[in-house]
């Protein structure tokens, strides 16, 4: 019988120095890296992580019954026995299912025309079957082949995001002797169905190539297409609109060059577009000779430009960019394309012509705020789009757009067994000024009967150029149901308002992220909607970095706070080029390598070199043993930090999945009760009952 701990772990401190630029850094913490890793096996290390694990258990032990009823009223939510609406490709009609007490989905088929009581439907790939009896289990890539007869799919079991690709015939069921080990990519046709081009994920996790491989061949006799000598770029690729090219891109967050390969013959020598240069960024797409180029060359909120195939590299704008309309991706089809992008904050999708460059036809919809964008549209030929729609107040609604009528048909709306009102709720955008003065803006959603002032959930990311959307959670009314208010703060780091927003908070400007989340928090306590110290905060990743800023600079505002998997001991991390990710991070973060004002800003503000001897509020706080994108060790590092410094005597917990990685468990119910564990922390430690 395990036995019960009494107090939290104490990490024991080692020696270890460091100097750059002439500064010495301590980090006593550093033996919580193994130096096996990705393999984890010291023993000294597992152990520390096991106490860690046994604390929280200890600890929430006696939030168990409010951790399950609210597990049960979000599953009650969610439609269990659920299926996506069927979507044309080629012959056949594809959707995926969910049975009933399911954690993972069905992929279908069924031909075009054929009838639709079940008789004609095909299971082409079963996830639950292929989940059994593992603790983790992620679906990558899925691709089936042009002529219909072939299916490639990866699948990763431990949360390593390395995927192994296999390739299943659709005619006998038979997956061929044909495996890939080690993919980190999309699963591309080529050949008229006789190969594939895929990337592996080398030694340091990076997809540093693009490979041809013959089915029925051994993997010896792979072809590499392509090979990135960058190690901070990384390699993808995909296929045109019109399937005619193999479209292999290479870049990191700041450059791009992109390469064309005819699909039909991919031993070709690859064309390049244009050669790299640094800041440019472009995406291409191709019709009819002529290449279609989204580029923010001459303008940071991009712009479409044109070129012939056969000199690829001249550019001529087709629509100009523009301080106001951020420009954030195109997609071709035969008779028309797309344009979206953001005026505002706001998303647009914009129906264009290729003979008529003034004829724009915009995608009307009913509310003033909402999320939408281009869904599932496989096809080159269509007379119709389907589309993604929502708000906070709006369940997820899936539209088909009639092109010839400008109509909008509503296929699906997202169905809440246990029930939904949306009359009961109303949301609000908000501008809330920052320290400097910029305006930032807060989308916010509650009862229409709750009390003002009562406790509020901020949620941030600010990073990559990640916009956060204003959409549907049915998991968030679970606090919105309790008084709560829950609000997402557009902070500049994310794209929400143009490339501008993002290049305002990376880099020197990094620190804009973190005064803007806290200046948002301050705002909304002036306006009656919470206190301070009845604000609970949450984030994940980059947004873990950006909870583990605001504790240490404004620890009395947060009443608990939820750091997921959080990047925050940025500055070890970028000071360390053999860890996977580093070498491509340095254009968001700097390179405090070769950079002596790097180093000092990011030593400036990294949570972990900045803890020191204070109060700090309720945290959680979670990792992922296998997670190779926020090393297990950031967070345990942080925690055992916290808890040498912090004077307080409030609950600091780390829960490490040893099973898995980045995203936590996998499962659609699985994952529900981290998220039930998270609110009835908040819940816990903000005092509210059931």
């Amino acid at each position: 019988m395990t036995k019960t701990p009494a107090s939290p772990p104490v990490t024991e401190q080692r020696p270890h120095e460091a100097a750059y630029h002439g500064i010495t850094i301590s980090d006593p913490y550093a033996w919580l890296r193994d130096p096996g890793y990705p393999e984890v096996k010291d023993t000294a290390i597992l152990a520390h992580l096991e106490a860690e694990n046994a604390w929280f258990e200890t600890r929430m032990a006696g939030q168990k019954a409010r951790t399950d009823a609210l597990f049960r009223e979000m599953r009650a939510r969610i439609k269990e026995a659920d299926k996506s609406v069927p979507q044309k490709d080629g012959n056949f009609l594809y959707w995926i299912e969910y049975e009933e007490g399911a954690e993972y989905k069905k992929w279908f088929r069924r031909p075009v025309g054929a009838p639709t009581d079940g008789s004609a439907d095909e299971l082409i790939l079963d996830e639950v079957a292929l989940a059994k009896g593992k603790e983790y289990f992620r679906l990558g890539a899925l691709s089936v082949s042009n002529d219909g007869r072939l299916l490639a799919y990866s699948v990763d079991d431990n949360g390593s995001e390395r995927f192994t690709a296999r390739i299943k015939n659709l005619a006998t069921g038979e997956v061929l002797p044909d495996e890939i080990p080690g993919t980190l990519s999309s699963l591309v046709w080529a050949a008229g169905d006789t190969a594939l081009v895929y990337s592996l994920a080398n030694e340091n996790w990076r997809t540093d190539n693009a490979r041809l491989h013959w089915l029925g061949k051994p993997l010896s006799e792979d072809v590499e297409l392509y090979h990135e000598d960058d190690e901070g770029f990384r390699v993808g690729s995909g296929l045109s609109s019109n399937e005619k090219w193999i479209v292999i891109s290479s870049g990191d967050h700041e450059t791009s060059e992109t390469r064309l390969i005819p699909a039909d013959d991919p031993l070709a020598t690859p064309l390049l577009v244009k050669a790299r240069r640094k800041g440019v960024e472009y995406d291409v797409d191709e019709r009819d000779g002529i290449l279609y180029i989204h580029t923010n060359d001459e303008h940071e909120n991009f712009r479409l430009a044109t070129a012939p195939l056969a000199t690829p590299g001249e550019w001529t704008t087709l629509i100009a960019g523009s301080d106001d309309f951020y420009l954030t991706g195109v997609s071709l089809f035969r008779d028309f394309y797309v344009t979206e992008g953001r005026l505002r904050g706001l998303d647009h999708i914009d129906v264009r012509s290729y003979t008529d460059p003034a004829r724009v036809e915009p995608i009307v919809f009913p509310e003033a705020s909402y999320t939408a964008g281009l869904d599932d549209n496989p096809e080159w030929a269509v007379d119709r789009l389907r589309l993604s729609y929502a708000s906070m107040i709006s369940p997820n609604t899936v539209y088909d757009y009639h092109l010839a009528d400008k109509r909008l048909e509503v296929l699906k709306v997202q169905e809440i067994p246990s029930g939904y009102d949306a009359s009961l709720y109303a949301t609000e955008r908000l501008e809330i000024p920052a320290r400097d003065g910029t305006k930032v803006p807060v989308s916010v959603m509650y009862r229409k009967d709750r009390q003002p002032g009562g406790p509020l959930y901020l949620y941030g990311y600010g990073a990559y150029g990640i916009a956060i959307d204003p959409g549907f959670s049915t998991t968030r009314l679970s606090l919105v149901d309790r008084g709560f208010a829950f609000a997402i703060a557009h902070i500049r780091g994310g794209d929400d308002l143009g490339r501008a927003w993002y290049k305002a908070g990376k880099l020197e400007r990094r620190t804009n992220t973190f005064n803007d989340f806290v200046d948002v928090a301050k705002g909304l306590v002036e306006r009656g909607y919470t206190q301070a110290g009845r604000i609970a905060i949450s984030g994940g990743s980059a947004g873990g970095e950006l909870m583990g800023a605001v504790i240490n600079s404004d620890p009395e505002l947060w009443g608990a706070v939820v750091a997921h998997v959080p990047f925050v001991d940025v500055l070890n991390t970028m000071l360390d080029a053999s860890l996977p990710l580093t070498p491509g991070e340095w254009p968001e973060w700097g390179n405090p390598i070769e950079d002596k004002a790097a180093f000092k800003l990011i030593r400036s503000y990294s949570p972990y070199d900045n803890v020191r001897a204070q109060a700090y509020p309720p945290l959680l706080v979670t990792a992922g043993l296998n997670d190779p994108r926020v090393t297990y060790w950031e967070p345990a590092k942080w925690v055992a930090r916290l808890r040498e410094m912090k004077t307080d005597g409030n609950e600091l917990l780390l829960k490490t999945n040893m099973g898995a990685g980045h995203g936590g468990k996998s499962g659609r119910f699985e994952s529900l009760k981290e998220t039930a564990e998270e609110f009835a922390f908040i819940l816990w430690q903000m005092g509210i009952a059931e």
